[in-house]
């Protein structure tokens, strides 16, 4: 008895086109001949895989097996007959899906290529402070990389010669090969796909037309920079194989942590701590800021610890604008330590004197917190 094709494929009845392409790309790459060599069982598996799918895929065939099951392609129906001529259809949906995995991605240097292929990409992390964030600068960094060669010019053949047709393929960087009932294309094994094959390489760079070399860049950081940003430096990255483009180079910044500011996008923050008289008195304090000036702040008396004062403009820049973030000085309010016999007398003596008024916030929390619980055992 025939397998469901809907049970087959794994997806429900309602699965729409894009649903029912996955799952049989899935179950494809997993029975294909390739990954299961001399297994006949699989090699079955495959083939009613593709049974389903080019039944399913098609509107009016799927509508058909929905309504009369398998019973809708016997006896003369649109069949099986049918279907092993329409298969390479099927197969056709995802070939460079499976087959672009199955060689590790896909084939790179077809017809027209010359053999000439891009150049990697190169990363470069980069650490910078705060205070260079904040005004920018240039940069001067090494770079390994790969140059072209100047002596074949990036062609990876010798001078006077130059690469050939590749004979395994005829230049196309594809072969044919028969697998079961249809053909499968893969890259040329004997050019991996680039249509050319140098018979006489290169003495300086081997063949390959480019040679290692470490670069020294010139790169501009703008002020107001964020952390995580990535700056791209196209052409800067390898050389291309064979005389192909130069990859490009992308530079991820990092800013290193500031011992005293802690930044929020254009905000700066930072937490001063200031002496329980200057709290209690008022007073003013001076706080270095990243332009390398001093902002004076005024304390005004009673300020409590936690409480925020904001310098306008004393933040960082903002990227490619005139506009210009806050500095926010956070206070905490210091207890003071090592008390001498006098002081220790004089606070002592403050203490005695002292009313509910000097210290609202403690007096009225434990108020507070008493009649609370005094509420709970009187309910």
């Amino acid at each position: 008895m025939k397998v469901d094709y809907y049970e087959m494929l794994g997806v429900a009845r309602d699965v729409d086109e894009k649903g029912l392409k996955s799952a049989f790309r899935k179950l494809a790459m997993q029975f294909h001949p390739d990954r299961n060599p001399g297994d006949a069982e699989a090699e079955m598996k495959f083939k009613e895989l593709g049974e389903a799918y080019e039944v399913l895929k098609d509107p009016q065939k799927r509508a058909a097996y929905d309504r009369f099951g398998h019973a809708a392609f016997q006896n003369g129906g649109a069949g099986a007959g049918g279907f092993r001529g329409d298969f390479a259809s099927s197969m056709a949906d995802i070939f460079d899906d499976i087959f672009g995995e199955m060689m590790g991605g896909r084939a790179r240097g077809r017809q027209g290529s010359g053999g000439r292929e891009r150049g990697s990409d190169l990363r470069y992390n980069m650490e910078i402070t705060l205070e260079e964030a904040f005004s920018g600068k240039t940069a001067e960094i090494g770079v390994p990389t790969t140059i072209q060669c100047d002596v074949c010019s990036g062609s990876g053949a010798k001078p006077g010669s130059s690469p050939k047709a590749c004979p395994t393929c005829g230049g196309v960087g594809r072969v044919r090969a028969a697998q079961g009932f249809f053909s499968i294309e893969r890259t040329c094994p004997n050019c991996q796909g680039r249509g050319q094959v140098i018979t006489d390489p290169c003495d300086k760079c081997g063949g390959e037309g480019r040679l290692p070399e470490e670069r020294s860049l010139s790169v501009n950081i703008p002020a107001g920079i964020e952390d995580g940003t990535r700056i791209r430096l196209a052409g800067e990255g390898e050389a291309g194989l064979r005389g192909g483009p130069a990859g490009d180079l992308y530079i991820f910044l990092s800013i290193r942590p500031h011992e005293f500011f802690q930044r929020d996008g254009a905000d700066l923050f930072c937490k001063v701590p200031v002496s329980m008289t200057t709290a209690a008195l008022g007073g003013n304090i001076d706080v270095q800021t990243l332009d390398g000036n001093a902002s004076r702040v005024k304390i005004p008396d009673g300020t409590q610890s936690g409480k925020q004062f904001r310098l306008r403009g004393k933040g960082m820049p903002v990227l490619r604008s005139q506009q210009t973030g806050d500095l926010f000085i956070q206070v905490a309010i210091e207890t003071p330590q090592n008390l001498s016999r006098q002081q220790r007398e004089l606070l002592e003596e403050f203490e005695r004197i002292s009313s509910k008024e000097n210290s609202p916030q403690s007096s009225g929390f434990f108020a507070r917190m008493k009649e609370f619980f005094e509420g709970l055992s009187d309910g």
